[in-house]
């Protein structure tokens, strides 16, 4: 892992909601500054406990850096260059219309377009748009040597990836150009809403966004005709830089057996693209405790484990109903699977993984990550590779087989 965070590279995390992709992606900025990188971190609306993980009262749409104070508090080096940012989604769009459209009264019928409004707030997209504009400033002015990017939740992390293709699509469709752009032949306009077809459309439209949706369409197309090609541009470079080397993909997932089949899925889907992933962080596996059994132990570290599956012997099985300990038992045997599955499913997916995929693992934190001591421990868990992670494979053949047959 430690080769991903390099002077000039860029490292984006792909993955759903809720397997802690931002939090991976703030420990990650903090171990690249821990390697002597100034580095800025963009996160996506992080929630009130990561703000505090940060040591900052609130985050806006501009880098701000972590104190010094801060830092020593957390046990880290004060002069770490660590900088963090909330994704301010309309902000970035509106900067995108006040750098290319140089009128101002043009810009305020773009401003004021319900379109506008519609494609910025609830176009599939519009928020990985925003990232990606933000992005591409941010490493044009060369002002940190690492950038990392939390990606905006999103049903499937691919489509974090395929967005700037499709807001050039959208943007640079021809027929939408043709027929929604008044400086075309009002005569030819009239010929193709005349048609049966032309005339099906725009009763649908009509009948789904209202009367008014031609219009505003075509007020925000011939606003934005002059800037529209420098705009595609921009999306066209934005892609190619999604394909350049400096950019690293981290998938992040857990161990649940979805998201390992959504992580397989990934990996064929970039595939396809002509995009490498570069690493997945399996999130949440195991707790801390465990990890520490394995670390700490050279003979049986999940001998608690093995505890469990005696627990019914011992206690026997009438007398456990009786005194109202059969849930508990219960309880602690379904731990015991749970544990001893998720160790061997996540096992055999780091056998299946590619040739330069890295692996990486971060156990559940006991109390989350509330401030920056406990980030520092999941960029330290995270950095540390997956040594663990064959102890672990191990002592659950042990657990699972206490008693192997002889050859």
């Amino acid at each position: 892992m430690k080769d991903l965070l390099t002077k000039g590279s860029i490292t984006i995390l792909l993955g759903t909601g809720g397997v802690g992709k931002t939090t991976i992606a703030a420990a990650l900025a903090l171990a690249g500054a821990s390697a002597n990188l100034n580095t800025a971190v963009i996160t996506v609306d992080p929630s009130k406990r990561l703000r505090d993980a940060l040591g900052l009262a609130r985050l806006g749409g501009q880098p701000t850096r972590i104190g010094a104070r801060q830092l020593a508090a957390a046990g880290l080096d004060s002069h770490l260059q660590l900088s963090a940012m909330m994704l301010d989604v309309s902000g970035e769009w509106d900067a995108v219309i006040k750098r290319f459209v140089t009128d101002s009264a043009t810009r305020e019928r773009i401003f004021d377009n319900s379109f506008y409004k519609s494609l910025t707030a609830e176009f599939a997209g519009s928020e990985a748009f925003a990232a990606l504009q933000r992005l591409y400033d941010l490493h044009q002015t060369g002002a940190f040597e690492l950038e990392v990017v939390d990606t905006p939740p999103a049903s499937h992390s691919f489509e974090f990836l395929q967005t700037p293709a499709r807001m050039i699509r959208l943007l640079d469709s021809r027929t939408a150009r043709w027929l929604f752009t008044p400086s075309l032949s009002a005569s030819r306009i009239a010929m193709k809403v005349a048609s049966n077809a032309a005339r099906f459309v725009v009763r649908e439209l009509e009948r789904f966004a209202g009367t008014t949706v031609l219009s505003t369409i075509t007020d925000f197309f011939a606003a934005m005709a002059e800037s529209m090609d420098t705009i595609i541009d921009r999306l066209q470079k934005t892609e190619a830089l999604l394909h350049s080397p400096a950019v690293k993909f981290v998938m992040v997932t857990t161990a649940e057996p979805d998201r390992i089949r959504q992580a397989r899925e990934l990996l064929a889907q970039m595939e396809s693209e002509g995009l490498k992933l570069s690493a997945i962080v399996i999130n949440r596996f195991l707790d801390e405790r465990t990890w520490t059994a394995v670390a700490n132990s050279t003979e049986r570290p999940l001998s608690h484990l093995e505890a469990i599956s005696e627990l019914r012997a011992s206690m026997g099985r009438d007398g456990a109903s009786a005194n109202g300990f059969g849930r508990l038992e219960h309880y602690y045997e379904e731990y015991r699977k749970r544990t001893l599955d998720e160790i061997e499913r996540v096992a055999e997916f780091a056998r299946e993984l590619p040739k330069g995929v890295r692996l990486a693992v971060a156990p559940e934190i006991e109390f989350g990550v509330r401030d920056l001591a406990a980030l520092s421990r999941v960029a330290g868990y995270v950095m540390s590779g997956t040594g663990v992670l064959k102890g672990l494979a191990m002592a659950a053949r042990e657990v699972r087989e206490p008693n192997p047959p002889n050859p």
